[in-house]
């Protein structure tokens, strides 16, 4: 009788987890590095460098693209400089820009204010907890800030390649260069897997379970006790896996393709 209790893990992922691609832009979307979606408005946000990278050139902005990626407006929010992650509370946007962590009224799409990081020129991926405090890393010097009312203090250093953030509850999930952590209130850090590359976006699942990319083109499926299956290989096309968002509800995930300029929307089927 202990043989089916024994088995049930094994029947549970027998069926690796897998993508369904629902629709792609045309190659118009100007470097595009992350995407958020808003349900309510039916929008989807997305932070468009436009330019070089980590270049301070007023060349970036946000766009906003139709759940369908049928209609795109590119000029929504512009004059910002290699905008990358973002995150949202209320009528709130939050997008990482380098060295200030910008602040876009949703309702009148304009700028409010930028909040400054003293000393840092990285910024890279944000994410908001459900009280409204702000996370942000920094790349560079590999460190993570708490912003509260607008203030920004060190959260965590020492994260070397600091990128993908996702506020889970009281902890944090942090991609720093190829390990997904979890740091917990007290900063105690987890060692959930490591990656062969180096990680860009974290999305929970909801199931305690992780959808993780590399800039580089590919996108794990990673369970909550470190597994992790390849669900997508974007190098043969030379497109680029950015910051990318999974809405739980539809079991939708959408990818900002970077260099190669696109949004694409894939079903993951588990």
């Amino acid at each position: 009788m202990l043989l089916p209790a024994l088995l049930l893990p094994v029947l549970l992922h027998a069926q690796a987890p897998s993508l369904q691609k629902l629709w792609e832009t045309d190659t118009i979307i100007a470097i595009p590095e992350s995407v958020l979606p808003d349900p309510a408005n039916h929008i989807l946000y997305v932070s468009l460098i436009d330019g070089g990278p980590w270049d301070v050139d007023g060349k970036g902005g946000v766009g906003r693209l139709s759940p369908d990626g049928k209609q795109y407006n590119g000029n929504w929010v512009t004059g910002l400089n290699a905008p990358k992650g973002m995150g949202r509370f209320g009528n709130r946007l939050y997008v990482a820009d380098i060295s200030n962590v910008v602040v876009i009224d949703i309702a009148k799409g304009t700028v409010i204010k930028k909040i400054p990081v003293p000393g840092e020129s990285g910024l890279n991926d944000i994410t908001v907890d459900n009280n409204g405090v702000v996370y942000v890393s920094d790349s560079k010097s590999g460190k993570v800030y708490r912003i509260e009312g607008d203030v920004p203090t060190l959260f965590m250093d020492k994260l070397d390649g600091a990128n993908g953030l996702k506020a889970s509850g009281k902890n944090l999930y942090i991609l720093a260069r190829k390990q997904v952590l979890l740091a917990d209130p007290q900063k105690n850090l987890k060692v959930i897997c490591d990656l062969p590359n180096g990680g860009d976006g974290v999305e929970e699942v909801g199931n305690g379970d992780l959808i993780v990319s590399e800039w580089v083109g590919n996108v794990f499926y990673v369970y909550a006790d470190g597994r992790k299956v390849q669900i997508l290989d974007r190098k043969p096309e030379k497109k680029n896996t950015a910051d990318i968002w999974y809405e739980q509800k539809t079991k939708t995930l959408y990818v900002p393709g970077f260099f190669g300029k696109t949004i694409t929307a894939y079903r993951v089927n588990l």
